[in-house]
């Protein structure tokens, strides 16, 4: 029996449970509330939080998830009061001399974390904010201040903004949470990088993913379970084409979920898996919904409940529903929700996943031919300002404006418009990597662009101070440096590209191109004329044709390299 009531002003979710007691204290707040140049901020201050307990007799932990920081604990009654007091006291005095100590140990902790074999969805489907944010590194480590700290815990660890959970008989005795006042913080609205759904995108070799946001309910619920149940079947019994299948539905605060799928994929049979995942993903669309498999899982979650009832799994969600405003449901009401989910309601949430999915394909395999626009890779276009071609490549130019930068390559192109920059990484050696809203990323190496280091000053002053992330020096072999016969000759000029150098090489060439071509075209037209000597003329012809060739290929090279700079 749940049972609803305060402590020190923070709402509770109460119920007796079968086993040892826990509980569990959560905030509205998480990964989407953090700027990209202070990703981490709040994972640090739960680090902190956490600090004075050290080594104990009993479990306990803290967790920073996209929308939602907890701090767990189970134990003896007594354990659980002075964990839960002590975290309170904490956040409202943060052990400020183990700052530097614990971005160390976060980073440590980032250096042994596996990759997330779904974070790519995200990226792609959010961009660099909001519900994008979470897949990229803790930037932000290096640049918090005590003083972000004390804002950060006076915005979001407040009582109003704050829920507890308690798997037990009754309240604890002397429990006493002292938070600051404050307001309840709902998490940002989602944002988008995709013009258009049904999309996809390549990742890596190995798996192919899947994910699409639908309404929160019993029955996008109940079709996850029944889309892994039909890739299963159809993956791996049938067809012999993978060995590990997973989904995963997440709610989210705004009456949203995500729904997300997984398949791994031998090299050789890459094409394959990723051919029956999207014939899964079309027949369940199109309504071939198997009536024993909605049972099935309708069953599987029935059962799964009674379990998360009696071992009071089920209140940290209900701790977190009490945050974002939803109803606190009794077992019962889901069971009588769940029993009522239909074959035809799973349907018509499969055919709402199809038309948001965003697919992730494996190595270079493309899906357009399934329905999937390819999701963009360039930005649509490029900031008017000056040009610098690349010392190494005259493909590649950085243009420095106004309103943004740019990066070109051939008929591709990165754009980041400073009112549009979540982030702003920041080299001592004066590498810079502007990361946008929509997720594109314009990186500037000073040293491969002609007066780079004098560039850097200028697009500095354009990106406020706060969006800056101070990232640790390179070793010296680390930083890039052009190839000695791409640096430009003494006098040469360096604004705009150089262009000393192309004009040289087209002066020089240009008359090669024109005596050599006209003579090797002379000749040949001789030797179609004339019987005698028919071979020595033709030889003549196609060596003075090479020459012109070779000189043409220069000329081209210096008007490109003209038209750039």
């Amino acid at each position: 029996m749940i049972t609803q009531l305060e402590v020190s002003g923070i709402p509770v979710v109460l119920s007796p449970t079968t086993g040892p007691m826990h509980a569990g204290l959560v905030f509205r707040v998480g990964r989407v509330d953090e700027p990209l140049a202070r990703r981490g901020i709040t994972h640090l201050l739960e680090h902190l939080a956490l600090h004075a307990f050290g080594v104990a007799d009993y479990h306990y932990n803290g967790a920073t998830g996209d929308e939602f920081t907890y701090f767990h604990m189970q134990g003896a009654e007594t354990d659980i009061v002075a964990f839960l007091n002590g975290v309170s006291a904490a956040l409202t005095d943060l052990p400020m001399h183990r700052l530097t100590t614990e971005k160390e140990i976060l980073r440590t902790e980032a250096s042994t974390r596996g990759d997330n074999p779904t974070e790519g969805l995200a990226l792609w489907r959010h961009g660099a904010r909001d519900y994008g944010v979470g897949t990229y590194p803790e930037w932000g480590l290096s640049g918090i201040t005590p003083d972000d700290l004390r804002a950060w815990v006076a915005r979001y660890f407040t009582a109003e903004n704050a829920a507890l959970w308690i798997a037990g008989p009754a309240v604890p005795a002397g429990l006493d949470l002292r938070l600051p006042h404050g307001e309840r913080r709902p998490a940002p609205a989602p944002s988008s990088a995709l013009p258009v759904r049904p999309a996809y995108f390549p990742g890596p070799p190995k798996r192919v993913a899947w994910d699409a946001v639908v309404d929160r309910s019993v029955s996008a619920g109940v079709f996850t379970g029944v889309l892994k149940r039909a890739l299963f079947r159809s993956l791996r019994q049938e067809g012999g084409l993978s060995y590990a299948v997973q989904t995963d539905y997440s709610p989210r605060s705004d009456g949203r979920a995500v729904i997300t799928a997984i398949a791994d994929a031998l090299p050789e049979k890459q094409g394959a898996v990723l051919g029956g995942f999207i014939d899964v993903l079309a027949a369940l669309r199109l309504g071939l919904v198997e009536q024993a498999d909605v049972t099935a899982e309708v069953n599987h979650r029935v059962e799964e409940l009674t379990h998360a009832e009696e071992d009071g799994s089920r209140l940290p969600g209900l701790a977190f529903n009490l945050l974002i405003g939803r109803p606190v449901q009794s077992a019962e009401e889901l069971v009588a929700e769940l029993r009522a989910v239909t074959r035809d309601e799973v349907a018509a949430v499969a055919a709402a996943a199809f038309a948001d999915g965003l697919l992730m394909t494996p190595g270079r395999n493309t899906a357009d031919w399934a329905g999937y626009a390819q999701a963009p890779q360039d930005s649509a276009s490029i900031v008017e300002g000056t040009k610098y071609a690349s010392l190494e490549d005259p493909e590649v130019s950085f243009v420095a404006g106004d309103r943004g930068v740019s990066l070109v390559q051939e008929d591709s192109a990165a754009t980041v418009f400073y009112d549009e920059c979540s982030v702003l990484l920041v080299w001592p050696d004066g590498a810079r990597r502007f990361i946008g809203h929509d997720g594109m990323v314009v990186h500037f190496e000073p040293t491969l662009f002609p007066n780079g280091h004098a560039v850097v000053p200028a697009i500095d002053a354009r990106v406020p101070r706060g969006l800056w992330a101070a990232m640790p020096a390179r070793d010296l072999e680390r930083i890039p440096k052009p190839s000695p016969a791409a640096v430009p000759a003494a006098g040469a000029s360096g604004g705009g590209g150089g262009k000393a150098w192309p004009i040289v090489v087209l002066v020089a060439l240009a008359p090669v191109l024109l005596f050599f071509g006209g003579l090797g075209l002379i000749m040949g037209a001789v030797a179609f004329e004339d019987d005698i000597d028919v071979a020595t003329e033709v030889t003549i012809s196609v060596v003075f044709l090479t020459f012109a060739l070779l000189a043409g290929w220069g000329v081209v090279w210096a008007i490109r390299r003209l038209r750039r700079g």
